[in-house]
This record gives C-alpha cells, structure tokens and sequence, in this order.
C-alpha cells in the first residue's frame, strides 16, 4: 500500500514539485504539476468507492497519471489499476493507493507520466 505522503516525498524528492490545491470545493485533491509549464503529470484525489465501481462507500485516495494506450491495455489486468476516474480514459488510468500495487511501480509510472506530459 502507497499514501499520498509518499508520492508527495517522491515527487518532491525527484522532481522538486509541491502538490497544488486549486479547488475550493476539493481541499484534499493535489495536482502534480511540472514547475516550468505547469502541466499535470498526476492528480491525488480522495472519492467514494462507488464512484470507481468498486463496493463501498468510504473514500479511498487513488492518483491519476498518464500513460502510452498500449501501456493501459496491459495495465488494467493489474488489481488496484482502473480506468481514469474524471480524466480521459485513453491516456489516464486510476491507480488505488490502497491497494497491493507495489510501490516501486506506482513510481515508475509517476515517472512515465511525467515524461509523457513534457
């Protein structure tokens, strides 16, 4: 299981980017933004189980990235990896943070995300 803490160290570690908070309404939703464009390269966000189609209706965090289309088909076999909640389904997916998808990959494709959105 990954937390928000930890991506937002890993982020900050690797790529010196803070989260940014832009909506009022959704204090606890973090953009990952590249810091000389301003670009997305991720969202954490906190939603209801429901909303993803998974049983439930307690809020999870879960992190939005970017990935090649190719990538996603393979992806979404993995537990813990869905189609991307809000975002364009073909080149975001949604990865549960509490779920048994291992760390080190959810960086990798933090990592991905990020150099696809340069």
């Amino acid at each position: 299981m990954t937390n928000r803490k930890e991506i937002f160290s890993y982020t900050k570690e690797k790529y010196d980017t803070d989260p940014d908070y832009p909506w009022v309404n959704f204090q606890n939703y973090a953009v990952l933004r590249h810091n000389n464009l301003g670009k997305w390269y991720g969202l954490v966000m906190n939603v209801s189980k429901n909303k993803l189609g998974l049983t439930g209706e307690e809020e999870i965090d879960i992190l939005n990235v970017k990935c090649e289309p190719e990538l996603k088909s393979q992806l979404r076999k993995e537990e813990g990896i869905l189609p991307a909640y809000h975002m364009n389904k073909e080149h975001w997916i949604t990865i549960v943070l509490d779920s048994e998808y291992p760390k080190e990959d959810i960086y990798n494709l933090i990592d991905t995300s990020y150099n696809l959105t340069k």
